[in-house]
């Protein structure tokens, strides 16, 4: 009777820490996945800053007396390149968007600009990035569900807490970022 209670026993310890230490690594799987999906965001904002100093010296050639465009995208490259946390990079991606956004609008104003080879060859590669950093954040804010919902859900929310994984952010848009800017292509722009 002794010797069957202690297997028991045994066998009940083997499977909690089996369970322990498969939660543990599910966490850790999924935490990974999460850092992961966040480098690739980071990587497709290096490579739109990369493209900005072509595109803003095509510009330049153009629109010279359109300085303040040109340097607030230039300073909002230089926010995002020093920015550390991912709330950090979120926020200066999100100036960055908008001063692009102004200087495509200043290039509008210039047909010859618009015309030029390479201007136009900068802007297939800008846009081609635009669409895979919103694919990265989407498979970032996926990843990012699928690990809270880990570490919320019971059993694994103690397990969590005990291990001390944490709440993941999503990739927020501000508010304001979510407005439609007014382009007039008849010269109007407001």
């Amino acid at each position: 009777m002794k010797k069957r209670g202690l297997l028991l026993t045994i066998g009940i310890i083997v499977v909690v820490a089996f369970y322990l230490v498969s939660s543990y690594n599910g966490f850790v799987t999924e935490q990974e996945n999460v850092n992961n999906k966040w480098s690739q965001i980071d990587n497709q904002l290096k490579r739109r800053a990369d493209l900005i100093p072509n595109l803003v010296n095509t510009v330049k050639g153009y629109a010279a007396h359109e300085k303040a465009v040109i340097d607030s995208v230039t300073s909002a490259r230089a926010q995002l390149a020093g920015a550390k946390t991912p709330a950090d990079k979120a926020k200066a991606d999100t100036q960055l968007t908008g001063a692009l956004s102004r200087l495509l609008v200043v290039a509008e104003n210039y047909p010859n600009l618009k015309a030029n080879e390479n201007f136009k060859a900068l802007m297939d590669e800008l846009e081609g990035t635009e669409n895979r950093i919103s694919v990265a954040r989407k498979d970032y804010n996926d990843s990012v569900t699928i690990y809270n919902q880990k570490i919320k859900k019971f059993p694994g929310v103690i397990l969590a807490r005990m291990f001390e994984f944490e709440k993941k952010d999503y990739y927020q848009v501000d508010e304001k970022d979510k407005v439609v800017p007014n382009v007039d292509f008849g010269g109007n722009n407001q």
